[in-house]
């Protein structure tokens, strides 16, 4: 197990493709996730395997960062959240998806909290992204609770507009400062 970061409650571990394969496949295919997140089409373990393999969340040797597993303090997988860098983006965007038996806890925010955190204080980011679908109003309220501002739209490969999200970590910390 790699640790990324703690909160008080959680563990955010690097993903690991072999220990983590059922418990994201599970996690595709919860129904909280297909609503807001959307239908990967994955549905064995042989899918999901091929599907981590070239998902952006596993390009921890290539950028320094990627998607954790989220865990609570007994190691229970409650789901992920991290950071992916897209190849049309300036920064990377941070990403966050939690089990449906997981949600309504404060979970999601606390692992967006540690991510940012890392990023700015580790990574020493400068800029964070969220990208959020239109309809997805529980993304998008946790998106501008961690400070996060609309910037406008962006489109994804399957061609529907989502909202794009930043936020400068320089802005946040004059913001605090004051």
């Amino acid at each position: 197990m790699t640790l990324v970061t703690e909160t008080p409650r959680l563990r955010l571990r690097l993903l690991d493709a072999e220990r983590d394969l059922a418990a994201m496949l599970e996690l595709q295919n919860d129904p909280a996730f297909l609503e807001g997140i959307g239908d990967h089409g994955v549905r064995t373990l042989e899918q999901e395997a091929a599907f981590l393999r070239r998902w952006g969340g596993f390009r921890y040797a290539q950028y320094g960062f990627g998607h954790y597993a989220i865990e609570d303090r007994q190691g229970a997988f409650l789901g992920t959240a991290g950071l992916i860098q897209r190849d049309d983006l300036p920064a990377p965007d941070i990403g966050y998806a939690l089990l449906s038996a997981h949600q309504g806890r404060g979970y999601a925010e606390e692992a967006a909290r540690g991510v940012m955190a890392h990023a700015r204080d580790v990574l020493k980011l400068p800029r964070l992204l969220g990208i959020a679908s239109p309809h997805n109003t529980r993304s998008i309220r946790l998106l501008e609770k961690l400070g996060l501002r609309c910037q406008g739209e962006y489109v994804m490969l399957e061609g529907k507009p989502d909202a794009l999200y930043a936020i400068d970590f320089g802005d946040a910390q004059a913001g605090e400062d004051r």
